[in-house]
């Protein structure tokens, strides 16, 4: 088992034939995801990298009955790439870019109220359930098949946590990337959520940063509702207040914004806290084995 993506699952990549959706899908495909084939309009009827291309979504949903998309199309034009998706019943959507204006972003999200598309995205690395499906820009080597469960903020910290994961003998079910825009698709909690929910799934790393709330509404929501051992991580420990670092969601805007108040909250609500990255695999074989 696994949560969002595995072996069946059928992808669709939209900005198929561009640079980054070229290089991208190559690599999918070499990882052994099911590609089914891409959307670039205009360029219908052909094919790249062996997969058909069509000019719509929706064509391609008809033809290929893909239900999983990524989309690798510039930030003028994702906004409505993701919302193409999901008027097409895409029941997943993985959004790769970076820079989409916020405002196009609200009205995406509005959008896919009432829908049954989830969003996953955007600027995020991708899902990837380990040994089966790769649905992003991560590294595929670095994940190893197990039963911890990772979602973050970060890309980075994504594949760091896995690596150690791996190295302290245990592997990956399924890592999500939900991106560090101030709207994105799917939250901490949410993705905390499938990992409870999940039968193959014996424990968590969740990885925050600085700015705004869900880590600590995951973290409320856990102490109601967790059954599972759960590692917690908050990026930008030294960041000075008001200053935004990295992601365009990164800015502290309130007391609980900070990394010191997220892990304050963490701790109380049953979290196991690290403090430095490097802590995650030890703590998390320490979790593991009692």
């Amino acid at each position: 088992m696994s949560i969002l993506v595995n072996k069946q699952s059928k992808i669709l990549v939209q900005g198929f034939t561009g640079t980054e959706g070229t290089f991208h899908a190559t690599q999918m495909i070499e990882y052994g995801t099911n590609v089914v084939g891409g959307v670039t309009p205009n360029k219908g009827g052909t094919l790249h990298l062996d997969r058909p291309v069509f000019n719509t979504v929706a064509e391609a949903v008809k033809e290929t009955g893909a239900n999983v998309s990524i989309i690798f199309v510039p930030p003028a034009f994702a906004s409505d790439a993701i919302m193409e998706a999901a008027n097409a019943g895409i029941e997943l959507v993985v959004c790769i870019t970076e820079g989409i204006p916020v405002q196009d972003m609200v009205k995406a999200k509005l959008y896919l109220q009432g829908t049954k598309t989830r969003l996953i995205g955007p600027n995020c690395p991708g899902v990837i359930t380990a040994g089966e499906c790769k649905v992003g820009i991560m590294p595929g080597f670095v994940f190893k098949k197990g039963k911890i469960g990772i979602v973050s903020k970060s890309g980075t910290l994504t594949y760091e946590a896995s690596d150690q994961v791996a190295k302290a003998g245990l592997g990956v079910s399924t890592a999500v990337g939900i991106g560090g825009d101030p709207i994105i698709g799917t939250t901490t909690r949410e993705a905390l959520e499938m990992f409870m929910n999940d039968p193959e799934t014996e424990a968590v790393v969740m990885i925050g940063e600085i700015g705004g709330g869900m880590e600590a509404e995951a973290a409320r929501w856990y102490k109601e509702n967790g059954k599972k051992p759960v590692v917690g991580f908050i990026a930008g420990q030294t960041a000075p207040p008001g200053r935004r670092m990295g992601h365009a969601g990164a800015i502290v805007g309130g007391a609980d914004d900070t990394a010191a108040a997220k892990m304050k909250i963490m701790e109380e609500c049953g979290i196991t806290v690290v403090s430095s990255p490097a802590d995650i695999g030890a703590t998390m074989a320490k979790i593991i084995k009692k």
